[in-house]
């Protein structure tokens, strides 16, 4: 996922510079690692506001997946990547955009909703399916485009939904290579690999 604007504790209700420190602070260090005196501080708050916001850590998890969802969204869908007439120039455009944004500190670059879903899906099953539903939700963003670029091809297979989510499954798996030691060359090496994979479905030379 994308790289939101940095938390701004001078500005804003507590509740949004709460989640803005939580997004920022468990993709550094994971949500376990993460502790609500170090989110409060990080936030300019209170613990007092905190719990006044949120009933518990878990409750701060859940909503942090559904900030991070609807704050992307909102990045990707001003993205310039829609901009092509062509449905498939712009699947490429999104892929682009995506490659474009790996750079700076492994958080700043990386997902919320994937750093989250890996460490609690076992533990803590409401945050994995709040960032289940964001992780989806912005695969699905992509699944009219890549209709139409297979029905302008006359391609039947794969079906847009599965190529959708295909290209989320690499792009997470592009940033656990690089948190694992690959650095930004790995996430980049991955979505290259991604984009000939769609240019040879589509027969489009890259």
């Amino acid at each position: 996922m994308p790289r939101p604007t940095r938390q701004s504790p001078e500005r804003g209700a507590a509740r949004l510079r709460i989640l803005e420190a939580a997004r920022d602070v468990i993709r550094a260090k994971g949500y376990a690692a993460t502790s609500v005196d170090e989110i409060c501080a990080r936030a300019g708050v209170t613990k007092g506001a905190f719990f006044h916001h949120f009933a518990s850590k878990e409750a701060l998890g859940v909503a942090a997946a559904e900030f991070w969802g609807c704050s992307t969204g909102a990045l990707f869908a001003s993205a310039p990547y829609h901009a092509p007439e062509d449905p498939l120039d712009r699947v490429f455009a999104y892929l682009a955009f995506r490659r474009a944004l790996i750079g700076g500190a492994l958080w700043e670059w990386t997902c919320l909703a994937g750093t989250m879903a890996e460490e609690v899906h076992a533990t803590h099953p409401a945050i994995a399916d709040a960032c289940g539903a964001a992780i989806f939700g912005h695969a699905a963003t992509l699944e009219a485009d890549i209709a139409a670029a297979m029905a302008a091809g006359g391609i039947d297979a794969p079906d847009a939904p599965s190529l959708a989510r295909h290209t989320q499954a690499v792009l997470q798996g592009a940033f656990v290579m690089a948190k694992a030691g690959g650095g930004e060359a790995a996430a980049r090496e991955a979505i290259d690999h991604l984009t000939r994979y769609v240019a040879l479905i589509f027969g489009r030379e890259t």
